[in-house]
């Protein structure tokens, strides 16, 4: 009865194994950090984004540095035994090679305002999208205290993130034209849209960063 209803206590922790794989946490995490930051560049308003034609800059770092870099990261780590930080860079290496074939592959670029054609259909589907992505980071965020603050803040916001742009697409999806960008609207609520994203980058980058320079003069340097 405990095993069916999931009462079992939880199984022995499990050190990473001591193979001569260093930490992915680096290059996952700037992996995951940079990418961001430049999606949260293009969620911005004029002059920086006239439309989501330009969510192209994105693509190349979402395929590649986002992506598969993450997604290599997170093999290793889940081979180290790290089931934290395999499955989150696993997941969100997966989430940047399926953004990017989402909006280049089944949402093709028309209208005028350059936006998705259908835009109602393609809208309430995007915000869906990222409700599924917030799901999968509040599952990461009640565990991540354990990892330090910095880990944790990364999940905070990057939980907000997407709680924003399931707001932004659905609003979209809606008819309002708070986050519009084009020739008529501003667009100027996606400040806070791609301010938020941007530092939820920046957080990530800053562990990186902690992580690395730490290890590399084998002492804390830096908090994280």
């Amino acid at each position: 009865m405990e095993t069916a209803t999931g009462m079992r206590e939880a199984p022995p922790k499990v050190e990473e194994k001591p193979e001569w794989w260093a930490s992915p946490a680096v290059v996952g995490l700037m992996g995951f950090g940079t990418t961001t930051m430049i999606a949260g560049l293009s969620n911005l308003p004029y002059p920086y984004v006239m439309g989501f034609w330009q969510n192209w800059v994105v693509f190349g770092m979402a395929l590649f540095f986002g992506g598969l870099a993450q997604l290599i990261a997170g093999l290793i780590a889940l081979r180290k035994g790290n089931m934290f930080a395999g499955s989150a860079f696993v997941g969100y290496g997966a989430f940047w090679l399926a953004f990017t074939y989402m909006l280049t592959q089944f949402l093709p670029i028309s209208g005028s305002a350059g936006y998705f054609g259908g835009p109602t259909g393609a809208f309430w589907g995007v915000a869906g999208f990222a409700f599924i992505w917030m799901m999968f980071t509040f599952t990461f965020l009640i565990n991540a205290p354990k990892h330090g603050w910095g880990i944790f803040m990364v999940f905070l916001f990057l939980f907000i993130a997407f709680l924003l742009l399931v707001v932004k697409f659905a609003s979209i999806a809606m008819g309002q034209t708070t986050f519009i960008v084009d020739a008529t609207h501003s667009g100027s609520a996606n400040w806070a849209v791609g301010g938020e994203i941007i530092f939820t980058g920046f957080i990530a980058w800053y562990v990186a960063t902690a992580d690395l320079t730490n290890w590399n003069y084998g002492r804390k340097v830096l908090p994280s």
